[in-house]
C-alpha cells in the first residue's frame, strides 16, 4: 500500500484547503483511513479518521467543527477539508491507513500500518 498526500500549501488565516490522499496497491475500502499532523518540535497529533464505508468519523478536539474527513473508495482517495484555518494548524500533514483498528486506538498513530510522505500546510496570520 502506497499513500500519496497532496494539496498542502500556504494560506491566510481564515482560509480553506483540501488535502487529498491517493492510495495505490490495494483498495482503501478495507481500511480505516486517518490524518495526523506534526509541527516542528511537537508530537504527532491526531486530526481525524474515517471508518470503512464512511460509517463513522472522528476528530481531534482542536479541529472539530472546522475540518471534515471523507473518502471516495471508487477513486481510492481520502480527503481532508480544512476550513477556518488558524496559524496553529501549520504542520506537516500525513495520511495513514490501518486495519483491525478498535475504537480505543483510533486516535493513536502507532495503530496505523501504512503512511504517506506528508504534505506541508502553512497558515499565515
Amino acid at each position: 500500500v502506497q499513500l500519496q498526500a497532496s494539496g498542502g500549501g500556504l494560506v491566510q488565516a481564515g482560509g480553506s484547503l483540501r488535502l487529498s490522499c491517493a492510495c495505490s496497491g490495494r483498495s482503501i475500502s478495507q481500511y480505516t483511513m486517518a490524518w495526523f499532523r506534526q509541527a516542528p518540535g511537537k508530537d504527532r497529533e491526531f486530526v481525524g479518521a474515517i471508518r470503512r464505508s464512511g460509517s463513522n468519523t472522528y476528530y481531534g478536539d482542536s479541529v472539530k467543527g472546522r475540518f471534515i474527513i471523507s473518502r471516495d473508495d471508487a477513486k481510492n482517495t481520502v480527503y481532508l477539508q480544512m476550513n477556518s484555518l488558524r496559524p496553529e494548524d501549520t504542520a506537516l500533514y500525513y495520511c495513514a491507513a490501518g486495519s483491525g483498528i478498535i475504537i480505543s486506538t483510533i486516535r493513536l498513530w502507532n495503530a496505523y500500518n501504512y503512511w504517506g510522505q506528508g504534505t506541508q500546510v502553512t497558515v499565515s496570520s
